[in-house]
C-alpha cells in the first residue's frame, strides 16, 4: 500500500486544481520559479515561497488597486526578486534571500525616490516577519508576511522611541492578478486563487507541516486511492505528524484545472520520489482534486487518484 502522505500529495499537487498551470505563490509562483540549484534546496530556503507570484495589491478596506507586484525566484530558487509598481508613479525592487550561515532572513528594498531600505529576520509561527532600521526617517520598522486562502497579507509598523511604542505604517493584501491567468473567461481570478492556496498545501505536505494542512483542508475532506482505499484529514495530518515520509521530488504535469462557481476542479499527472521510514519510493499517478468555495475561503474537500502507473523501460 502507498503511504497516505504520498496520496495526500496527490491531493497537495491536485491542489493544482487552481494551478491551472500556474503554480506557487499561488499557481501563479511556479511558473514564474526558476530551477532551484541544489545549495537552495533545503526547506530553511523555501519558507518564504508563499509570496512569489503576480499580484494585485489594495488597502486592506479597500478594493482600490494600488498597486502591482511581480515576485520571482531568480538565481536557481535562491532569491526572492519583487517589482513593485505603484499605481502613484512609486517604483522598487526588492531582494529577499535565506542566509543560511546566520539562519537569518535578508531583505534589501530600493525605489525610484532614492529610498533603501535593509530589513532581516525569520519565519514565526508560519508568517515571514523582517525589522530594521530606517534611517531617512529616523524609525525603526517591522514587516509582516503572511498567507491568508491564496493570499498575500503584508503589514508594517514603525517605532520612534526605539521599539518602545509602534504604530501602524501600512496594511496591504496580496491578490493573484487576474489578468495573469491565461486562460481567460469568467473564472480567472478563481483559477489563480486556488492555484495559490495549493501552492500553499504543497509546500506544508513537503514539510510535513500538519498545521499548513489543516488550514486548507475541510473537516469532511475525504481522499479515495486507486486501490480503493479512503483517507480523511486526520489521517493525513497524522501522517505528516510522523515525520515518516520525506520527499526528495514532487512534480505535476498535463495539468487541466476548471471552475464552475464555487466549484473548482483539476487532473493532472503526479510523480514524487522520496524516502518513507528510510525506504526510498518513487510513484507516478494521475489525480483528480476538488476544491470548493466556503464562507472562510476555498477549501480542499475530495482527492482521488489513479492506481501508480508502470514505470517506463529504460
Amino acid at each position: 500500500m502507498l503511504p497516505i502522505a504520498f496520496w495526500s500529495k496527490v491531493g497537495i499537487v491536485c491542489g493544482a486544481i487552481l494551478l491551472a498551470g500556474s503554480s506557487l505563490a499561488g499557481g501563479s509562483v511556479a511558473s514564474a520559479e526558476s530551477p532551484k540549484s541544489a545549495s537552495c534546496a533545503a526547506p530553511a530556503y523555501r519558507q518564504f515561497d508563499f509570496w512569489a507570484g503576480d499580484w494585485d495589491v489594495v488597502d486592506v478596506g479597500s478594493p482600490a488597486k494600488v498597486a502591482h507586484v511581480r515576485v520571482d525566484l531568480i538565481l536557481d530558487g535562491c532569491v526572492l526578486r519583487e517589482d513593485y509598481q505603484g499605481a502613484d508613479g512609486h517604483k522598487g525592487q526588492s531582494f529577499t534571500i535565506y542566509d543560511a550561515a546566520r539562519n537569518i532572513w535578508h531583505q534589501s528594498w530600493v525605489t525610484n525616490r532614492g529610498q533603501l531600505l535593509e530589513i532581516e529576520g525569520k519565519i514565526e509561527a508560519g508568517e515571514m516577519v523582517l525589522s530594521g532600521e530606517d534611517h531617512a526617517a529616523g524609525a525603526l520598522v517591522r514587516g509582516t508576511w503572511k498567507p491568508v486562502n491564496g493570499e498575500v497579507r503584508e503589514t508594517a509598523v514603525t517605532s520612534t522611541d526605539a521599539g518602545k511604542t509602534w504604530k501602524p505604517w501600512f496594511d496591504l493584501m496580496f491578490r493573484p492578478a487576474s489578468a495573469a491567468d491565461n486562460t481567460g473567461g469568467p473564472f480567472s481570478g478563481d483559477r489563480k486563487t486556488v492555484a495559490a492556496l495549493d501552492t500553499q498545501y504543497q509546500v506544508a505536505v513537503k514539510k510535513n507541516d500538519a498545521d499548513g494542512m489543516a488550514a486548507i483542508l475541510a473537516d469532511n475532506f475525504t481522499l479515495v486511492t486507486g486501490s480503493g482505499k479512503v483517507y480523511s484529514k486526520a489521517d493525513l495530518l497524522e501522517e505528516a505528524r510522523s515525520g515518516r515520509m520525506q520527499y526528495e521530488r514532487q512534480d505535476d504535469s498535463d495539468q487541466n484545472v476548471r471552475v464552475w462557481g464555487d466549484t473548482a476542479v483539476i487532473t493532472a499527472k503526479l510523480v514524487e520520489k522520496g524516502t518513507d521510514g528510510g525506504k526510498p519510493f518513487e510513484y507516478t499517478v494521475w489525480f483528480s482534486d476538488t476544491y470548493v468555495r466556503t464562507p472562510n475561503g476555498w477549501r480542499y474537500v475530495f482527492g482521488q487518484s489513479s492506481l501508480p502507473l508502470p514505470t517506463p523501460a529504460r
